[in-house]
């Protein structure tokens, strides 16, 4: 009797390892749980059983298992070569102008008056309207006949540029609209971190002579180099990922120099029907992001000990 008691004790005591609250907390969070599990983690598993497959809505009968035929077609691919080089460009350019001009209105703002203050306000709204009617909008300014931007060229004597329709303008005007997007937000983030600097550290440097230059250099790049890391792991997140801008805007064209990884991910899906090979590309980005992303993250904190 004795020994039955000490093992329902102890059953019982393993059963009321969590408290309470804590079963109570579990009940709540099951649902979301569940939710991210059906949305988003089952659809990523069968994205994945895909992409070793032919599965496309266009064949009848079951997808057949072609293994790594689907990543050997892509990486061999010169439309896949192509918009991996777009997509090296479009970033690169993006987030080194988003730091440069960023970080330079930050210090500007720095240093304003606080009616110059509220610029930043006007700055910050881009990155909160809809990404859809921000690129209508540019896409009206890029018109080639009736487009603010060449209306402005014809003023001062100049002809019009096709900015959107010739290989040499489709892209850099889509990093000019991205840039414009993003450089707001990322001034906030640089004000916040300028606010953040010690003021006694600013001063002793001025005390000892730094000029403007030195005191930038190395003071404030080395305290600001977390926020930078930041946005550039971010930024390159965020331009990896570019779709709608281009969607509308150029449609990947003229002749594939505003296709990027992404944008190909939607070609190869609904526009040639191979949802194998777009699942499988859709890993390899998945795979690249992530690797650049930590290896972004890594740098940055070896540069901060």
């Amino acid at each position: 009797m004795i020994a039955g008691g000490a093992g329902r004790s102890a059953a019982n005591r393993g059963r009321s390892k969590l408290s309470a609250p804590a079963r109570a907390g579990l009940l709540f969070v099951l649902p979301a749980l569940v939710y991210i599990v059906l949305t988003q983690l089952l659809p990523v598993i069968y994205a994945l059983y895909v992409s070793f497959t032919d599965y496309s809505p266009l064949n009848r009968g079951a997808p057949r298992w072609v293994g790594l035929q689907n990543y050997r077609a892509m990486i061999f691919s010169r439309e896949f070569q192509n918009a991996l080089w777009v997509t090296v460009r479009f970033s690169a350019a993006v987030i080194v102008l988003n730091v440069v001009i960023s970080l330079g209105l930050a210090l500007l703002l720095e240093g304003a008056s606080r009616a110059l203050r509220w610029l930043q306000v006007v700055l910050f709204l881009p990155i909160v309207t809809s990404v859809a009617a921000v690129s209508v909008v540019w896409l009206l300014l890029y018109d080639r006949d009736f487009g603010l931007l060449n209306q402005i060229l014809n003023a001062f004597g100049l002809s019009n540029v096709g900015w959107l329709n010739t290989v040499a303008w489709a892209l850099p005007s889509l990093v000019i609209m991205r840039v414009w997007r993003g450089a707001g937000w990322n001034t906030v983030i640089y004000r916040a971190a300028l606010q953040g600097v010690p003021r006694e550290v600013i001063e002793a440097a001025k005390v000892d002579g730094a000029s403007a230059l030195q005191l930038f250099r190395q003071i404030l790049l080395p305290l600001l180099r977390p926020i930078t890391a930041y946005i550039v792991i971010v930024g390159l997140i965020s331009t990896l990922q570019t779709f709608a801008e281009i969607y509308i805007l150029t449609s990947g064209g003229p002749l594939g120099s505003t296709t990027t990884v992404g944008f190909l991910i939607y070609r190869q899906a609904f526009e040639y029907g191979q949802l194998g090979l777009a699942c499988a590309t859709s890993f390899v980005l998945f795979v690249v992001i992530f690797a650049l992303s930590f290896g972004s993250f890594a740098l940055a904190r070896k540069g901060m000990t």
